[in-house]
């Protein structure tokens, strides 16, 4: 549940970060002082926005390549008990799909 929230708060992010561009591009032909302040510091915002994103993303990669790495070993050292794990689970469905 956690890999869900993540990849949508992610998304909602990248997409508030697509929007702000686009509202930088529609403003671009205006002038003033406080108008080009304003858009050089969301520039910035997005700049540092995307960062995050980037990086996030590579830690959340590297979160699932660790805990798939450590199923694969418990796996590995403790195969009879996987396979009897896996074989109850299996039973339990079938017996439970049986009953309906």
């Amino acid at each position: 549940m956690e890999r869900a929230n993540t990849d949508k708060l992610v998304q909602d992010l990248r997409l508030v970060v697509e929007d702000a561009e686009d509202l930088i591009k529609a403003t671009a032909g205006q002038a003033g002082e406080k108008a080009s302040a304003a858009r050089a510091k969301a520039e910035e915002s997005i700049r540092n926005a995307k960062l995050r994103l980037s990086e996030t993303g590579e830690r959340v990669v590297e979160r699932t390549h660790a805990a798939a790495q450590a199923a694969d070993k418990y796996a590995h050292e403790n195969a009879w008990t996987a396979i009897g794990t896996g074989a109850s689970l299996g039973f339990l469905v079938g017996y439970l799909i049986g009953r309906r």
